[in-house]
């Protein structure tokens, strides 16, 4: 399944459970700086780094061992332009079992190639989710960004 959003999938020997249980633990793979819920239908969360990004994210879909997906209500980029380029976009985590395994279909729809975040952000995204996320799936720890501090 290709499509022009950012895409990627991913599979694992872990039950679709776990997976779910994983992906809605977003301290333990995006960002130990999170504020706000991230598992219940309706949470709504906010995601800072640095003063490079913030957005608050709402759980719109949340189906147990199958799917779950965030709505962007507000974003920041301070190294682009239109500093809202995520805004009203939408960020799908589809969970199915294929040939004993557990697969991961990660789309951020409406991040598309003409953003002029997109090479960051696809850079990005496949580290959280290829790399940090499967991490916690399959080994128990992630790789998220350290809770930042304010002096």
């Amino acid at each position: 399944m290709t499509t022009a959003d950012f895409n990627t999938t991913f599979s694992v020997d872990e039950t679709p459970n776990a997976v779910f249980n994983a992906i809605n633990n977003v301290r333990g793979w995006w960002s130990e700086n999170i504020d706000g819920g991230t598992a219940q239908l309706n949470d709504e969360f906010t995601y800072r780094f640095q003063d490079i990004h913030k957005c608050t994210m709402k759980l719109i879909e949340v189906i147990p061992d199958e799917k779950v997906v965030w709505l962007v209500l507000d974003n920041f980029f301070n190294f682009t332009k239109d500093k809202t380029e995520w805004t009203g976009t939408k960020i799908e985590f589809n969970i199915s079992q294929k040939q004993n395994k557990t697969q991961v279909y990660f789309v951020h729809k409406g991040l598309v190639p003409a953003y002029e975040c997109y090479d960051i952000c696809f850079d990005s995204w496949n580290g959280y989710i290829k790399k940090s996320l499967m991490s916690l799936i399959t080994m128990g720890k992630g790789t998220p960004n350290p809770r930042e501090t304010v002096i």
